[in-house]
């Protein structure tokens, strides 16, 4: 889906790359240094908990304007 998208140790990249945003069904960017799936269009990032993406939106961190 999209070059983005960077494999984490303890999630594959075919998984990631298979999410997308459940607010938008947009693009999601990783970050590796938070650990999280990075929504730019909902300003929500996702935790990757344990490996597990935790696609809620109620888990999301709202990001910063």
């Amino acid at each position: 889906m999209s070059a983005e998208i960077k494999a984490h140790s303890s999630v594959e990249r075919h998984v990631l790359e298979a999410l997308v945003c459940p607010e938008t069904q947009g693009v999601l960017r990783y970050d590796p240094e938070a650990g999280e799936l990075i929504s730019e269009r909902a300003r929500l990032a996702f935790p990757i908990r344990d490996g597990i993406p935790i696609m809620l939106v109620d888990e999301a961190r709202k990001l910063e304007e």
